[in-house]
């Protein structure tokens, strides 16, 4: 499919335009947090029956909007802790290939290539932890990402807690005013666009000035037909 994105007439008092994408079931078809679980289990990292049930489970909260996030991140990153950075990155780094390009879509990266061309400010905003999203976003190269951001100790170590606010539902909006904050803007300063699939991310779809229903859930899909968002199937 051809995805057309109209770049806006160049004007010196135009705002700053900024395309907002959700990672997971959104740019990619997959939840990049669980499939790393799972790479994680055939790995052998874990106990595969455990992981598994816990997983599922922690999956589910978060398809339904209860997910406590500090909890999940502390079972998410419990193998990456105990296998240490190096063989965590080499582990990643089979997971891109084995895995995440495996599945990213032409139609995916021609969205991102349309506002890359059209002058746009590019930015992934996920609940999914740094770790994971960061290669992925290099995939799709944006070097802009708000994730979760993983607490260190004085050694550098991972300790299972998360830095700051974490970018989850109501999360988004905070860190995305403290990214605009950093640049010395507010919402009022930008033109902003937000691709996500997910109920999750409705406190963001109210705040940005373009919201797109992209690959939704039923429920966003209800939503955005009774507000006249628009939707986007991608995949």
């Amino acid at each position: 499919m051809t995805v057309r994105v109209e770049a806006d007439k160049k004007s010196p008092k135009a705002p700053l335009k900024l395309a907002l994408f959700d990672l997971d079931h959104t740019l990619i078809p997959i939840d990049s947090d669980y499939e790393w679980g799972e790479f994680t289990i055939a790995l052998g990292w874990c106990d595969a029956t455990e992981f598994k049930r816990r997983n599922a489970e922690f999956f589910e909260q978060y398809r339904a909007g209860t997910l406590d996030i500090h909890d999940y991140v502390r079972f998410a990153t419990q193998a990456i802790r105990e296998q240490g950075t190096i063989n965590s990155i080499a582990a990643h780094a089979r997971f891109m290939s084995e895995i995440v390009q495996k599945v990213i879509k032409s139609q995916a990266l021609e969205l991102v290539g349309q506002h890359r061309a059209a002058g746009d400010e590019l930015v992934i905003v996920t609940a999914t932890n740094e770790f994971v999203t960061r290669p992925i976003a290099d995939a799709f190269g944006v070097s802009e990402l708000i994730a979760v951001e993983l607490e260190r100790d004085a050694q550098g170590h991972l300790t299972g807690e998360i830095r700051g606010t974490p970018s989850a539902r109501e999360g988004k909006v905070t860190r995305m005013e403290q990214w605009l904050a950093a640049r010395s803007l507010g919402w009022g300063d930008v033109h902003s666009t937000f691709y996500t699939d997910s109920m999750n991310d409705l406190a963001l779809l109210e705040k940005v000035t373009d919201p797109v229903a992209t690959n939704p859930d039923p429920r966003l899909r209800a939503l955005a037909l009774e507000r006249g968002w628009r939707i986007l199937d991608l995949f």
